[in-house]
């Protein structure tokens, strides 16, 4: 049930919040629009994603480098959670250099578009030419 509707709900909205900024050191308004549908499911989004920040084996600035590629991926392309993680990033004394190779080790996700696609595209443009019916289906 959303938190608004419960008896206490704006507290443990609140509460949540508080508990996310403190464990993950920010807090993103897209979130909120979690938490007000269901907080139970941000409780436990928010007890997840803070299990590496509790353990602590990587050191706090390659952790945000990971969620920076993460938040950056075109896959993902988390514009709010790529910032918040470069400002936490340079909190933990990250260089402008570290950053951007971060980024440009993120990019590499997308090659593998031109990967698979290019020898398709060789295929094609060679049964064209030939005249031939097209290769494999959505002809």
């Amino acid at each position: 049930m959303a938190g608004g509707t419960e008896p206490g709900g704006d507290a443990r909205r609140r509460e949540l919040r508080a508990a996310f900024t403190a464990e993950r050191g920010f807090w993103a308004p897209p979130f909120e629009a979690i938490l007000d549908a269901d907080p139970d499911f941000f409780a436990a989004y928010l007890e997840l994603s803070s299990i590496p920040v509790r353990h602590g084996f990587l050191e706090p600035k390659v952790r945000e480098f990971v969620l920076i590629a993460v938040d950056a991926a075109t896959t993902h392309l988390h514009a709010d959670g790529t910032r918040a993680h470069i400002r936490a990033a340079l909190r933990h004394g990250a260089t402008r250099e570290e950053l951007m190779e971060v980024l440009e080790l993120a990019t590499l996700i997308g090659i593998h578009a031109c990967t698979m696609a290019a020898p398709i595209l060789a295929e094609e443009i060679a049964a064209f030419e030939d005249g031939a019916a097209p290769n494999g289906a959505g002809g």
